[in-house]
């Protein structure tokens, strides 16, 4: 058995790596006769009490006994995360939002992410595509659950057009094969007008169908056209009454879902709605909220999480002001939410920022740039504090997509730009942050 070594790069004191003599800078083979390719297989063959670990130290093979508690960790540190380079795509998918991004966007925007290890353990959505038969039976092999699955269509053909790429088709097979090992996955539909929806969506949905339980969700979402496209194929965007087909499509699926399976499913994401112009879906409609990622339920869960938030409040002796901005897409909701903060003599302007960066199809406002706001607020007669969603900074830095900084764009607006996070701490701050 040819085995890969993993260099240790630290050993957590007082664990049972340590305890048994296993060091930094040693290399591990084996984990009970087993090689250890990645974290999958090391969290994997780690979690037993009885483990015989095979380490390289100083060209020399040694075997060392170690007895812990079952899923106790063992201690041991690496290079990176996981184990091993990032599996990146190998598609060429006609909605592919990386490939419609501008020239000179940070590097980290234009990876292509499509390992169905990242898929387990950040819960991110991949295609099976780019996942070799051996690599496919190791999936199966150590049991990784749940999987996070980019579908789009159970059609053979329309897959493989929409993803160009030959083994595309295999889908159904693959999800068959995650059911029959006792896995769970939760998919992903990207809907392109003309290409995937209608009978195509029938079919899908119908098939996902029969593969629950193992099927545990399924998001639909519109695709995202930037203006960035001027070599790739034309696509089309989803218009109020085709938004609206589409979610009668989906519902009549949904009734027949959670009378059968007791749940509904399949569900829309927000732009659907806000599209169609038809008022977001009761709490109820969207039961664990198990694909809020996908923008699914999230301005409901706002709304919730605000309305609860504001009900602990009293009005404040003196009225504060507040600029508010956004994108476009759901400023109609957002409007009519801001207005339970008047009784609480909160006052509060929400612009709509219109998406120039990448275009006049794409109005979310977590794709809003610091450009964007930039142009947009330049000549508005702004209050001193400026609030904006946290989902346009890049996660844990306040830096934009465009790479403009929190503080270049205060400097630019003359305010203070305060980011939230949610429905609660945007009520939170909007009482705490002086004006």
């Amino acid at each position: 058995m040819e085995l890969s070594a993993q260099t240790i790069t630290h050993v957590d004191a007082n664990t049972p790596a340590y305890d048994a003599g296993i060091r930094a800078g040693d290399a591990l083979l084996a984990i009970n006769g087993e090689p250890v390719k990645d974290l999958i297989d090391y969290e994997k063959l780690s979690a037993d009490r009885i483990l015989s670990i095979d380490i390289c130290r100083d060209g020399q093979t040694m075997s060392f006994h170690v007895r812990k508690e079952e899923y106790e960790p063992l201690g041991l540190g690496f290079e990176t995360t996981l184990m091993s380079r990032m599996q990146t795509c190998k598609n060429h998918c006609v909605f592919c939002f990386i490939d419609q991004m501008p020239r000179g966007v940070r590097s980290s925007l234009q990876v292509k992410d499509d390992d169905w290890r990242m898929s387990f353990i950040m819960g991110n959505y991949v295609t099976l595509t780019n996942v070799s038969d051996e690599e496919f039976q190791r999936i199966l092999r150590r049991k990784v659950s749940p999987l996070y699955v980019s579908v789009h269509a159970m059609n053979p053909d329309v897959r493989v057009r929409m993803m160009r790429n030959p083994t595309a088709g295999r889908i159904l097979e693959r999800l068959r094969a995650l059911k029959e090992s006792g896995l769970q996955f939760h998919a992903q539909i990207v809907l392109c007008p003309g290409i995937n929806d209608g009978e195509v969506l029938e079919d899908t949905l119908t098939e996902l169908e029969k593969l629950s339980p193992a099927c545990a969700s399924v998001a639909v979402v519109p695709v995202g056209v930037t203006k960035f496209r001027e070599k790739l194929e034309h696509l089309d965007t989803y218009d109020k009454e085709g938004s609206r087909k589409v979610i009668q499509t989906v519902e009549h699926f949904q009734k027949r879902f959670l009378s059968e399976t007791g749940s509904r499913i399949v569900f829309l994401s927000d732009e659907w709605y806000l599209n169609a112009e038809l008022p977001i879906p009761p709490e109820e409609y969207y039961e664990d909220f198990g694909q809020i990622e996908n923008g699914v339920g999230m301005l409901r869960l706002f709304a919730m999480e605000f309305e609860g938030a504001l009900a602990d409040k009293a009005p404040l002796s003196e009225w504060k002001k507040f600029s508010m901005a956004g994108g476009t897409a759901a400023a109609s909701f957002f409007n009519q939410l801001y207005h339970k903060l008047d009784a609480y003599r909160i006052e509060w302007t929400l612009y709509p920022i219109p998406n120039r960066y990448f275009g006049g199809n794409v109005h979310v406002g977590g794709l809003v740039t610091g450009s964007d706001l930039v142009a947009e607020l330049s000549d508005k007669p702004l209050e001193k504090v400026l609030l904006i969603p946290r989902n346009m900074l890049k996660e844990r830095e306040d830096v934009f997509l465009d790479g403009m900084t929190v503080k270049e764009l205060e400097e630019t607006l003359q305010v203070k730009v305060v980011a939230v996070k949610d429905g609660a701490d945007l009520v939170e701050k909007v009482f705490e942050v002086e004006t």
